[in-house]
């Protein structure tokens, strides 16, 4: 007795679905931690818990066992994780979205656990599109990007299986658990072809739509602040010590594009705030700060008063005084640090960007008034020209009124002057003094980032009596004070130096390490002069870079400035280079068509004087050729028939491919005896139509063995199926 035709179809189904279904949305759940883990806002002891469980999780359904958290459990578990839910917010984590974010964590291990009906299945999809949704929020890196397309491609392949779950469950349909292996694979080759194609036509539809939308505001992702040392190292007031914290990591902070350079041949420091008041442990600045002019074409002039030669703004074409007027215009793509400051070369001229009002205070740190929008895609003119030492060494003695605050000094360790003093006693002018006293700290003091481990009365004299090494802000303080103890007036400027180039994108990486302070001193007639005291080691210098590493800088690159940073001006920049590349491929079209006509028109010319010359080898020729384009117009017909060679030979190696082979031979064979088949008909509806008993019992047990081979892939069956039909072909020969 045979198994049913309809049972037969459906072998395993049910099984291989469910299977197919289980793992699919525990690695949608892993590609959702995955991403969250990613954007390094989640704790170690969370990241530590999670991951373990859904290691747990992944082993048993290798192991294909169920372990199932009881319904009386659960709802204790929920009830008071709520009370862990505001300690955490309260007392641990002091934050909302942390704390939101270990809530989500929560529910997924506990759902992880607790699977047994459907929805509980689509709560656990949602918890982990929560889980994205969260990573959206808490980075812009392009990790994400990896995690994201992983999770579509999970979440694609997961929903269909919800789907054919549904379907299988309505049916009603029984398998045999011997077939579920072969079933399991069977689905998951299709799932691997369908899924990938589903996602990216998905991918390709969202990209169409992004890149061609225009963009109505910069979105919520722009006004995100970390609240990391970046915004309170370049602030106001700075205590200290805190830049060098800021060297601790090696997170990148900006990359800096100068117009010509293709070779990383600049070397320079990078403003943010320039500080004048000292208490002796925090540096601050006076909160005078003016409105910056806005041009016609949207950028923002720069005056000259923060240079310290000019009182009101410039026109474009203007420049200090000894300048040599070398302009450099350059781009900065900023990561979200949480801070409103441009980083500019020194001397700023113009800056424009997406920005409505910007403001500049009396140091020259220019910053954004818009709270709601953090600094991050923006360009900038500046003039990198210095005086030399010979026009510096002529500057006159008059200090104007606004220098002399950069003279104050809190109560300083008598040691403090007496050291400049014997520093800079052979010198007899200013700038040989701060020379010398530049030149003295790089060359007695050593470079570290070890800060002191207990808080000391006077961090300065420390430094430069006792302890002898530090970060740069211990150099440029001690520097900028001795300069004052000599009348000379200073100021300690927060900035980043740049000393890693990327040669594949022609941008300037700057990283947390290369936070640095250095310090401006004022010369009459010229303003303020760069000193940097550090020694070179505290800057950092090349580290060498593997090609991989900065390929993946490149790509990294191009997601912050067109995704994340993606505007109106992008979309410009983005049609005009399209409309040049149509217009320069359509050139290019029109050229390669001309050159392929002339050729063709030579080879007809010689064609028709080789065959005048020698017909009976062009004859020859032609006919090759044509014989040629007939097999390749028949192509198809030649590999079908090559095709059911093979199946007739070795049925046994695609068991499914022969079977609806001979099937259909059959069928047409019986259709030539006026036994026609109707399209409407199953296999075995067909069997029972048939009224000669004789053939009707043949074409029935070439019909199971049919069923048997196509549906159950069973090689046995197909080896027979050539036996079987002789048998049917028999039957009609009476």
């Amino acid at each position: 007795m045979t198994q049913p035709a309809q049972t037969v179809a459906v072998i395993s189904v049910a099984q291989a679905i469910n299977r197919c279904f289980e793992l699919s949305i525990y690695l949608l759940v892993l590609m959702g931690f995955g991403a969250l883990a990613s954007t390094g806002g989640l704790d170690l002891p969370t990241i530590l818990l999670v991951g373990a469980a859904l290691a747990v999780r992944g082993y048993l359904l290798v192991e294909r066992r169920s372990v199932v958290i009881s319904e009386g459990w659960t709802t204790p578990l929920t009830i008071a994780y709520f009370v862990f839910y505001a300690a955490d917010y309260l007392l641990l984590s002091r934050s909302f979205l942390t704390a939101t974010v270990h809530l989500v964590l929560f529910a997924v291990v506990v759902r992880t656990f607790s699977l047994r009906r459907d929805r509980d299945y689509t709560t656990l999809a949602i918890l982990a599109f929560l889980m994205v949704l969260a990573s959206a929020v808490l980075t812009v890196d392009s990790v994400f990007l990896l995690f994201f397309a992983g999770f579509m491609l999970m979440a694609v392949a997961t929903f269909i299986l919800m789907e054919m779950r549904r379907s299988v469950r309505a049916a009603r349909f029984q398998a045999r658990h011997s077939r579920d292996m072969q079933e399991h694979r069977h689905l998951a080759f299709s799932l691997a072809r369908v899924t990938p194609t589903l996602v990216l036509m998905i991918l390709v539809g969202a990209a169409a739509v992004f890149f061609l939308l225009p963009r109505m505001s910069a979105g919520y992702l722009g006004g995100y602040s970390f609240g990391t040392d970046f915004s309170t190292g370049f602030s106001d007031r700075v205590q200290l010590g805190r830049i060098g914290e800021i060297q601790q990591s090696n997170a990148v902070v900006m990359h800096i594009q100068i117009d010509g350079d293709k070779e990383g041949k600049y070397a320079l420091h990078w403003r943010g705030v320039a500080l004048a008041n000292f208490d002796g442990k925090n540096w601050s600045n006076p909160r005078e700060q003016y409105v910056l002019r806005r041009e016609t074409d949207g950028g923002f002039a720069v005056p000259l008063f923060s240079q310290g030669v000019a009182q009101a703004a410039p026109t474009r074409s203007q420049t200090a005084p000894g300048s040599l007027n070398h302009l450099i215009h350059y781009r900065v793509l900023m990561e979200p640090i949480g801070t409103n400051v441009f980083f500019l070369a020194p001397w700023a001229r113009r800056v424009s960007g997406a920005y409505r009002t910007l403001q500049i205070d009396m140091g020259g740190a220019v910053s954004d008034l818009d709270s709601q929008r953090s600094v991050s895609l923006y360009e900038a003119d500046s003039d990198i020209s210095t005086p030399s030492p010979e026009q510096l060494r002529g500057a006159g003695d008059y200090l104007p009124g606004f220098a002399l605050a950069y003279l104050q000094l809190p109560g300083l360790d008598p040691r403090i002057p007496r050291l400049a003093a014997q520093i800079s006693g052979s010198a007899s002018s200013s700038y040989d003094k701060a020379a010398l006293l530049e030149r003295y700290l790089k060359t007695h003091y050593g470079y570290t980032l070890q800060l002191p481990r207990s808080p000391v009365p006077d961090p300065l004299a420390n430094f430069l009596f006792e302890r002898k090494q530090g970060h740069c802000e211990y150099f440029a303080s001690s520097m900028a004070v001795m300069l004052r103890t000599l009348r000379i007036p200073a100021r300690v400027v927060n900035g980043f130096r740049s000393d890693e180039f990327n040669d594949l994108t022609g941008n300037y990486v700057v990283r947390a390490r290369n936070a640095h302070a250095w310090v401006e001193a004022y010369f009459p007639g010229y303003g303020w002069v760069t000193f940097d005291p550090t020694p070179g080691g505290g800057i950092g210098s090349q580290q060498g870079w593997g090609r991989a590493m900065l390929y993946l800088d490149a790509a990294a690159s191009f997601w912050r400035e067109w995704v994340i940073s993606y505007d109106s001006s992008h979309q410009y920049i983005l049609s005009q280079s399209v409309r040049s590349g149509t217009r320069g491929s359509w050139e290019r079209a029109r050229m390669w068509a001309r050159l392929r006509y002339a050729r063709l028109l030579n080879w007809a010319r010689k064609s028709q004087r080789g065959a005048e010359h020698a017909p009976g080898r062009w004859f020859g020729g032609s006919v090759a050729v044509a014989f040629l384009l007939l097999a390749l117009a028949n192509a198809a017909r030649i590999s079908r028939m090559l095709r059911r060679r093979r199946l007739r030979a070795h049925p046994e190696r695609s068991p499914d491919q022969a079977a609806a082979m001979w099937y259909e031979r059959m069928a047409r064979y019986l259709a030539r005896r006026g036994v026609q088949k109707s399209t409407t008909q199953t296999a075995q509806e067909f069997v029972r139509v048939i009224e000669d008993e004789r053939l009707r019992t043949r074409v029935g047990r070439f019909t199971d063995a049919y069923e048997s081979a196509r549906f159950g892939n069973s090689a046995d069956d197909a080896l027979r199926l050539p036996e079987l039909y002789e048998e049917v072909e028999s039957a009609t020969k009476k």
